[in-house]
């Protein structure tokens, strides 16, 4: 008698090198938001693997949370990993669409209209096409805080949700079944403000417990459902809910951004920028809150480090070659900058002392012998 062959034990969990490096890549430039890199890298899967449905769009989102956690740079992370360009997507912005003739300018006028072949359609299928390459034969499609357009542009979407199709002002069929479909929104994220209060219980000497995150997360959606109609929410195909950040999220956020900053620099100027542990932690203070997240550090980090930087350069006080330490002042009151001469800096560099190439991040490090610089206007 014949035995029958052993069923092996397979893990449904198991990433492809592919998806293991995106998420890698989204983890590395979006920070604090595991679940929603999870659930992208889940969809990415699904579509490299052939099983997305045909006949709609790949996969549709509805990224909500507080401002400034990452929701529309998750999309350009995304971007910038499929076509190394953050800019390579299209994208909608609803506050320009309040009022339901302006749809008008993204489907074009139907003929008979005055001007209407004056204006070409946005979604056309030239745009749609137009960053998708062989490896990636994608469109990232973006909808940024969907609340605020008009109803005619929800009831458009209902049509891109549901068939991958849309129908132009010209009776031109558009084919959104290669589209990775994201809307963000910030419905619901005055929920998050129960995370970082501390309300008083009604009993005597007894502080009530502050909500969690799963907590928060469902009072967001059940505000969703406030806003957006059953039909609108049910074609989506995931709902995902930002986490708040918190001084860790802030701390790696701050470095991610300092790398950005010192990349600018050194691309324009070959001048390696330097921030010391008292400047971060200055930044950390000035540029964070919960509540609006990392917007405010990063204006912070244009206003207090990298305008002085330029003035600095213009001014011809730091020249090609140049070491700039950024630090905080004596009474903590702001910024003060410092350079090595670009042969001290050398020196210091072939000693062991400079800065890697492969690091991220600027390396704090003091800078001995060198001068203290004066931006434009800051006295």
């Amino acid at each position: 008698m014949a035995r029958s062959p052993r069923w092996r034990e397979l893990d449904p969990r198991k990433l492809s090198p592919d998806a293991r490096r995106l998420k890698e890549g989204l983890l590395a430039r979006v920070i604090g938001q595991e679940p929603a890199v999870d659930a992208l890298t889940t969809i990415h899967q699904i579509w490299r693997s052939g099983l997305a449905d045909p006949n709609r769009p790949i996969a549709s989102f509805l990224l909500l949370g507080p401002t400034g956690t990452g929701k529309t740079r998750m999309v350009e992370a995304l971007a910038e990993l499929l076509f190394n360009d953050r800019r390579a997507m299209l994208k909608v912005d609803c506050a320009e669409f309040s009022h339901s003739h302006e749809i008008a300018r993204l489907i074009g006028s139907p003929p008979g209209y005055l001007g209407h072949r004056d204006t070409p359609p946005y979604l056309s299928q030239e745009n749609l096409d137009r960053h998708q390459t062989r490896e990636n034969p994608v469109t990232l499609l973006l909808f940024d805080e969907i609340e605020k357009a008009n109803d005619a542009l929800w009831m458009l979407l209902l049509g891109i949700l549901d068939k991958g199709t849309l129908t132009l002002g010209t009776n031109e069929q558009v084919d959104l079944t290669r589209c990775l479909i994201f809307m963000t929104s910030n419905v619901g994220a005055d929920h998050f403000d129960r995370l970082h209060d501390s309300p008083l219980g009604f009993q005597r000497g007894v502080a009530a417990a502050p909500p969690d995150m799963a907590q928060v997360s469902d009072s967001v959606l059940e505000a969703t459902r406030r806003i957006f109609s059953p039909e609108f929410l049910n074609r989506i195909d995931r709902r995902i809910v930002f986490n708040s950040l918190g001084t860790p999220e802030f701390k790696r956020i701050l470095e991610l951004e300092l790398g950005y900053v010192r990349h600018r620099v050194r691309k324009r100027l070959d001048v390696d920028l330097k921030a010391t542990p008292a400047a971060r932690k200055w930044l950390l203070e000035k540029g964070t809150n919960p509540r609006y997240g990392a917007r405010p550090l990063r204006g912070l980090l244009e206003s207090e480090v990298l305008f002085a930087v330029a003035n600095l350069i213009g001014s011809g006080q730091v020249v090609e070659g140049d070491a700039v330490q950024v630090d905080v002042r004596r009474d903590g009151g702001g910024l003060v900058f410092r350079a090595q001469h670009a042969s001290l800096a050398a020196a210091a560099s072939r000693g062991g002392g400079g800065a890697t190439g492969a690091a991220l991040h600027p390396i704090a490090e003091p800078l001995e012998m060198g001068r203290e610089l004066l931006p434009v206007g800051s006295r």
